[in-house]
């Protein structure tokens, strides 16, 4: 069993069982039909407390071909220039709605859901900048709404027992960090990862899972510089993220789209190191060595694809009526996108979305 100790980025609830009910059953809405839908609803069926209530799209065929194959009691989809999405909020047997559109339009789907009264589950990234993830926050605080980022690997077992070690002082007093997560995409300008209109790029797609690593042991750095590449539609290939702190610790992070890497975390103590096994977003094993002494591995499992811990406490929040998440409250996401906004003017990349943030 994960032991727990008062770190902000521990969890509350008890891991050893995420798809036990935690109290009466929540009606879930996923608004899109894209691959992380189908990945995350294929967990969230799993839970015992859920119901697959709506789900919405912009094409009706996409909608009900998704409902007929995941169980979902209703579908929506564009009609007479009202959004899908705008229905699936107004059902009035939805409680939560997961949005996973590409990032430029989380802010108006979860706008339209958090004015319809209801809970939001919003894909990472949050938003595809501060000002709009600002906006999501103070409008769920005035509703009185739940409202989340989905940074589903900031829940697993694993990556807790690693927060829980660095913060254990086992290794000492942290000093450094490094992780990177790479891959080389497909180079299809009609993918939403390529499109500058969709938020595309590494910087929202990947830098959060490295940065995790850095927050999670370090806590948000008191100086940022980046470096990074960009092809010519102004979308960042890849980028390398240099941290600082007060007290002299440091932490590099890569993401790319154009290459393989490691996909390791190295977290080095003044009497120790931690390193990961597995990707870092969703590591199966933790290597401790103290000093000298030879290295300890920890190793874990998943339950499903590893989405239901993050989906269990969506669910166990709204059941509770916490409108904010312990383990991954609003402070975090802002910062995580002001980070980001900081990023962006160093590399020179702006969405179409930007343009409205600064009327």
């Amino acid at each position: 069993m994960t032991r727990h100790i008062q770190h902000p980025w521990l969890s509350l609830q008890d891991n050893t069982d995420p798809l036990a009910a935690t109290g009466k059953t929540v009606r879930w809405g996923v608004a899109a039909t894209g691959g992380i839908a189908r990945t995350v609803v294929r967990d969230l069926a799993m839970l015992q407390d859920v119901t697959l209530q709506g789900v919405s799209s912009r094409d009706v065929e996409r909608a009900a071909d998704f409902a007929r194959e995941f169980g979902f009691r209703r579908h929506y989809a564009d009609d007479g220039g009202v959004p899908g999405y705008v229905a699936l909020a107004q059902d009035p047997d939805v409680d939560i709605v997961y949005v996973a559109t590409p990032h430029a339009q989380h802010y108006e789907v979860a706008k339209a859901v958090i004015e319809a009264g209801k809970h939001v589950l919003v894909e990472k990234a949050f938003t595809v900048n501060a000002h709009e993830a600002h906006e999501l926050v103070e409008l769920a605080k005035a509703r009185g709404v739940f409202l989340m980022e989905a940074v589903w690997s900031r829940f697993l077992p694993s990556m807790q027992r690693a927060f829980e070690i660095a913060e254990s002082g086992e290794i000492g007093e942290v000093q450094w960090v490094s992780a990177d997560l790479g891959f080389p995409a497909p180079k299809d300008p009609s993918n939403r990862i390529w499109a500058v209109e969709s938020g595309g790029g590494a910087l929202l797609d990947l830098t959060v899972y490295p940065l995790l690593w850095a927050v999670g042991t370090l806590g948000f750095p008191d100086s940022l510089t980046a470096l990074g590449s960009l092809n010519a539609d102004g979308v960042d290939e890849q980028n390398v993220l240099a941290l600082g702190y007060g007290g002299g610790q440091l932490a590099t992070l890569t993401s790319s789209l154009v290459a393989h890497g490691p996909r390791a975390a190295t977290v080095a103590g003044s009497e120790g190191v931690l390193t990961t096994v597995g990707s870092i977003n969703n590591p199966r094993d933790l290597v401790v060595r103290r000093g000298w002494d030879p290295p300890r591995t920890e190793k874990f499992d998943v339950v499903g694809r590893g989405y239901v811990y993050e989906l269990r406490e969506a669910t166990r929040c709204v059941q509770q009526g916490v409108l904010e998440s312990p383990t991954m409250p609003w402070s975090h996401t802002l910062s995580t996108m002001r980070l980001f906004d900081g990023v962006r003017r160093q590399l020179g990349v702006r969405y179409p979305n930007d343009e409205r943030a600064s009327r």
